[in-house]
């Protein structure tokens, strides 16, 4: 009897390690994805002469931080969502959502 019922545990141990096996070589890895956010932020003033067509708010989740995100027609700006003048140019902006 100790004979049938230690064959019967080996052919379950093999078929769970082939279950196993079988599972693992379905497993894709994610691919690559390059981080587009603001690492660093300026308190800097955007000059007035600047045209903004938007922003966003990023927040912060490692490499990124806190930031607003002004854009114009060409290039973007990591602001400091704590400086003073922010509020201001932020009135009559509408959020960009992506």
């Amino acid at each position: 009897m100790a004979w049938t019922s230690r064959l019967i545990s080996v052919a379950v141990l093999i078929a769970l390690m082939g279950c196993f096996t079988g599972a693992l070589g379905n497993y894709r890895r994610p691919t690559r994805v390059g981080v587009s956010c603001c690492k660093e932020v300026s308190r800097a003033r955007i000059p007035a002469t600047t045209t903004l067509i938007g922003y966003k708010h990023q927040n912060a989740l490692s490499p990124c931080v806190d930031a607003i995100i002004f854009y114009t027609e060409k290039e973007k700006y990591c602001s400091d969502p704590k400086a003073r003048w922010i509020k201001d140019r932020l009135k009559d902006l509408e959020e960009i959502m992506d």
